[in-house]
């Protein structure tokens, strides 16, 4: 069988803005959907796809359209209809969200997201369905059980591959081939990525794998480049033409194309299926999935072992510099190792306000000031590829503590307009980094040649308004295997002992090492602000008006700090100072009091 070609880049190049909503133009441009279905119809197409791809709720809410998931899919339906296709099948798409633990979309609520939308596709009158251009294993999983929960109608599930063979978060082609065998899918294969010659790789190394299932190949027209500001795809419709017969020969039974296929390729490709076969000379570069040897980790880092210890850990926070010159960074690590700090913490981009790099304050802290560092890692702002290879070059740089956290919006910040999505959440990143990175493999599962050997720090805040959430939060980067937790500024003790209790009652010893956080109050002004102003902290009144009446407030803010410290120490392994103002004389100052 012979499907379309896609839809998507055939609408762009109709005159459609590519950051248009394509699936409402389905109800909003009815003649030019026909139209774009009709030219492949012509083309010899005998399956058309309808122009739903992101038609569900979480893309359609993007253009405010949400509450039109069923309406704008019976119409994609009936525009495929319209057009004279001899079958329909309804085109799912991935949500475009990340679903748990790499994301916030519990898999429940993603499979009614997929079901919403397939019951349109139903009820427009669709012949199959094509889960394609999936690159979570586990999120096609979830369409796969909402299409058997909805309809008996035939089920296509197909994956996109990066240019390693890989999806997107790691699956290699056989593993993904026997996750899909054991679901009730009808065909399974790959569609998008990087062109006809690598989709005929993976399809032959899936076939093995595959339980006897058909399979699917819709390539794009070769890898997508960027010429004068538009996206452009090479492959000729010859080029398809050959590949269609390739593809057959090795046990495809539905063939058509993807991003930058028109309705030209896919009449070349009814072309050469149309022909007598002739022998095929297409060599295909193999596909090779073996581990590299893997050495032992190296050795605990010194923070690790100082948590190991009976002795009082004591790290201190620092900001990286607005400019290139890190000389006063240096200075005050300087300091504060002489005063007796044990690892310096450096955070990334503090409020949203540029810095340098927070892994080069490290590296030149750690060489010029003598003291470990730990590298705030914040989720927000990095997809999955840029997260791992960060944690790679810190690690190159000698970093070997990694504080995961999910970092301040952008909207908040120097420049509210840059972009700060994220492909991973806290507990994931720490996920990733345990039990990949230190295991000597990327996310999708490659070696990485040498293990790395990580200590990763996960946030707790014991002040938060929802106790219940910030336990099972905890819970989840513990199990994500944390190896100890830093919590925001503290005032009272008595909020780690009442967290503690409820997270002991829910989920049992809570034997994690606590670096309890410490914020020197500078004066009255400032502990009215923190109280008021800053989320999660919460200054008694007592201690406001403690510093608001002494005669020198700051002596009585550091007072009260080194109070904490002491009240702090029975209840935890360490103390997270956070200087005020950058005030790193005053920590220091801090740090004498507390050792002595």
């Amino acid at each position: 069988m012979l499907a379309d070609g896609g839809t998507g880049t055939t609408l762009v190049a109709r005159g459609v803005r590519p950051d248009a909503c394509f699936d409402a133009l389905n109800v909003a441009a009815r003649d030019l959907v026909r139209e774009v279905h009709e030219s492949f119809v012509e083309a010899g197409a005998q399956v058309i796809e309808t122009n739903t791809f992101g038609a569900n709720r979480y893309k359609l809410a993007a253009h405010d359209f949400a509450f039109r998931v069923h309406e704008i899919n019976v119409a994609g339906v009936a525009r495929a209809r319209e057009a004279g296709a001899r079958y329909v099948a309804g085109s799912v798409g991935p949500l475009g969200v990340r679903l748990a633990p790499y994301g916030r979309v519990p898999k429940d609520e993603a499979q009614e997201a997929f079901a919403e939308q397939i019951r349109g596709l139903v009820d427009g009158g669709a012949d199959l369905l094509i889960l394609e251009t999936h690159s979570d294993v586990a999120e096609l999983e979830q369409a796969v059980l909402a299409a058997r929960a909805v309809t008996d109608l035939p089920v296509v599930a197909s994956l996109t591959f990066t240019r390693d063979d890989r999806t997107l978060l790691g699956e290699s082609p056989e593993a993904a081939a026997a996750r899909l065998a054991g679901l009730e899918v009808d065909m399974l294969g790959v569609n998008c990525s990087e062109g006809p010659e690598q989709v005929l790789r993976l399809i032959r190394v899936m076939k093995p794998h595959a339980g006897g299932i058909p399979l699917v190949a819709q390539p794009n027209a070769g890898g997508p480049q960027r010429l004068g500001g538009r996206i452009m795809f090479s492959a000729t419709p010859e080029y398809f033409g050959e590949y269609a017969t390739a593809f057959v020969a090795a046990g495809v039974r539905l063939v058509g194309g993807c991003c930058g296929t028109q309705p030209p390729h896919i009449r070349a490709m009814a072309g050469a299926l149309a022909a007598p076969a002739r022998p095929l000379d297409i060599e295909v570069e193999e596909h090779s999935d073996e581990p590299a040897e893997l050495r032992a980790p190296a050795q605990p880092t010194g923070l690790a072992q100082s948590l190991a210890s009976a002795k009082v850990t004591i790290a201190v926070e620092m900001e990286p510099p607005r400019g290139f010159s890190a000389a006063r960074l240096v200075a005050g690590a300087d300091t504060l190792r002489a005063a007796g700090a044990d690892v310096i913490n450096v955070s990334d981009m503090p409020t949203a306000r540029m810095r340098m790099s927070a892994w080069a304050a490290c590296h030149l802290v750690q060489q010029e000031a003598g003291i470990e560092t730990v590298l705030h890692f914040p989720t927000r702002g990095r997809n999955l590829l840029r997260v791992q290879g960060d944690l790679l070059a810190a690690y190159a740089l000698g970093i070997r503590n990694i504080f995961a956290v999910m970092g301040d919006s952008t909207s908040i910040g120097d420049f509210p307009e840059a972009t700060d999505l994220s492909d991973v959440t806290p507990s994931g990143l720490i996920a990733l980094v345990k039990g990949s990175l230190n295991a000597g493999l990327d996310r999708a599962g490659s070696s990485i040649g040498d293990p790395t050997s990580f200590v990763v720090a996960c946030a707790l805040n014991v002040t938060a308004s929802d106790l219940e959430r910030e336990a099972r939060v905890l819970k989840r980067k513990i199990d994500a295997g944390a190896d100890y937790a830093i919590t925001q500024a503290i005032f009272d003790a008595e909020r780690l002992d009442h967290f503690r209790a409820l997270y002991e009652e829910r989920h049992g010893p809570l034997e994690l090492p606590i670096l309890g956080g410490v914020l020197p109050i500078a004066s009255r002004r400032h502990a009215e602000f923190l109280h008021n102003e800053v989320p999660g902290i919460d200054i008694p009144d007592a201690i406001r008006k403690r510093v608001g009446k002494a005669a020198d407030e700051r002596a009585e803010g550091l007072a009260v700090a080194v109070d904490l410290c002491e009240e702090l120490r029975a209840r935890v392994a360490g103390l997270y100072l956070i200087p005020p103002f950058r005030r790193y004389d005053h920590a220091a100052e801090l740090i004498e009091l507390v050792r002595s």
